[in-house]
């Protein structure tokens, strides 16, 4: 596939997935969509961590609404009402694939742009970052699993404040809210991305990968069920590369914790 609207870059062990629609303030249609499955899945193969950032100065104005409404009017549907949505399939591509992502965050961080960037293990914003849902006002409802991400982020009370009164919440105030794990001066989202990935390359892959797939679903069970699927994980995960992981922390070589 060529890329028209997402761009894809390999730096070292880290992939760069960058939407690049600046002059729509990188707005989500079904064509973005596609590309981003195919560039998820791709660093899922290539890279043990990724980035998702937005060209220009914004991360995400959310679903391209001209794009829809044209459609809408000629009665063309980007996809048969009995398969999920492509904005679900690359959203799970980040959320519940084989790498964990980081959602460099700048600008407008809005309904589908927001509910991508939560897909995103980890979230670093800019403080010009404006959180926000604003879909009820033209008759649009989350569609690219935002609410189950972000409801379970901030909670029914807080997301519903966000969607029945469109109101908006700042980097600090999403900080503090769970939409973003670190806050940055603007510009610095992308730097502050890179180095988290880093970090997260030197991770065991099969950690990494348990981390975001396993964990997620722990929070989903009741307490026994957790505890049971903990268990299995804990020793499904430990493999050759844990033994060589413990020769190293006893010669004092290899990544180390600073705390």
């Amino acid at each position: 596939m060529t890329e028209q609207y997402i761009t894809y870059e390999l730096e070292g062990d880290i992939a760069l997935i960058g939407i690049n629609r600046p002059d729509k303030r990188n707005a989500m249609s079904s064509e973005v969509a596609a590309e981003l499955i195919v560039a998820a899945q791709r660093a899922g193969r290539e890279a043990r961590a990724g980035i998702i950032f937005g060209h220009g100065e914004h991360f995400c104005a959310g679903l391209d609404l001209v794009a829809v409404g044209e459609k809408r009017k000629a009665g063309v549907s980007d996809t048969d009402k009995r398969e999920r949505h492509p904005e679900h399939l690359g959203f799970d591509a980040i959320a519940r694939g084989p790498i964990p992502f980081v959602a460099a965050l700048s600008g407008v961080v809005i309904g589908l742009g927001l509910e991508l960037a939560c897909a995103a293990q980890i979230r670093v914003a800019d403080r010009s970052v404006v959180f926000g849902l604003p879909e009820a006002m033209r008759g649009i409802f989350v569609g690219g699993g935002g609410s189950v991400r972000i409801q379970r982020l901030i909670g029914y009370a807080r997301m519903a404040d966000m969607m029945l009164t469109r109101r908006t919440l700042t980097a600090d105030e999403g900080c503090a809210q769970n939409l973003c794990q670190y806050v940055v001066d603007p510009g610095e989202a992308l730097a502050k991305a890179r180095e988290l990935a880093a970090r997260m390359v030197e991770n065991v892959a099969l950690s990494n990968w348990t981390i975001c797939n396993i964990l997620p679903r722990i929070n989903d069970l009741g307490h026994d069920d957790g505890l049971m699927l903990e268990q299995m994980a804990a020793h499904y995960t430990v493999g050759q590369e844990t033994l060589e992981r413990l020769d190293q922390f006893a010669a004092k070589r290899g990544p180390r914790f600073l705390g």
